[in-house]
């Protein structure tokens, strides 16, 4: 994986691991060579996860739609700033940038983009890994709820498998090296439809 895009809280939250593992994971991403792509933010977990792993030598890549750089002015220090006109069109770029995704705790949005990518993955729209990054066991309620919505018929237990969870960072990354779509899942080509 050349780079891979992650979705972060713009606040810190209430658990120091959250910030730990954001740091952790820019500085890791940073010593493979890994370049980062993410929303740009210069504050919270965005802000501690851009600034860990341009400290490390890494390259980091923001995006952000014009409507957010006077609400949440972007990092000043990223590699490249690309700047789009929608959220749609920013999570569409992130996808484009990005060989894999992973999720560190945030609030509603960041759970909407991960959602995102792993229904985009379900419909065949690509064949990337999904990572949660589970700092203080912050994303077992969804863990649960997925669970759940897979026993209530809802979520095909294959469909459980789109996605990754580990506390460590370094685990995360080596089982997300080993991703390969469910067989059930049938990748879709560019402009295909359906």
């Amino acid at each position: 994986m050349k780079r891979i895009c992650v979705f972060a809280g713009s606040h810190a939250g209430g658990d120091p691991a959250y910030r730990e593992a954001a740091g952790g994971l820019g500085r890791l991403l940073a010593g493979r060579g890994v370049g980062l792509v993410y929303g740009a933010g210069r504050n919270g977990l965005m802000g501690a996860l851009a600034d860990a792993a341009l400290a490390a030598g890494g390259k980091v890549i923001g995006v952000i739609p014009e409507s957010l750089m006077d609400v949440e002015p972007p990092h000043e220090g990223v590699t490249e700033l690309r700047i789009v006109r929608s959220m749609h069109a920013r999570k569409a770029l992130m996808e484009k940038l990005s060989d894999g995704f992973i999720a560190l705790p945030g609030g509603l949005g960041t759970v909407e983009e991960t959602m995102e990518m792993i229904t985009w993955a379900q419909l065949g729209y690509h064949a990337k890994p999904v990572g949660l990054l589970n700092a203080g066991g912050y994303f077992d309620g969804l863990i649960a709820f997925l669970r759940h919505a897979s026993a209530e018929g809802f979520v095909q237990p294959a469909n459980l498998d789109l996605f990754t969870a580990e506390a460590d960072p370094a685990v995360l990354l080596e089982g997300m090296a080993r991703y390969a779509p469910p067989p059930h899942i049938r990748v879709r080509r560019d402009g295909e439809e359906g």
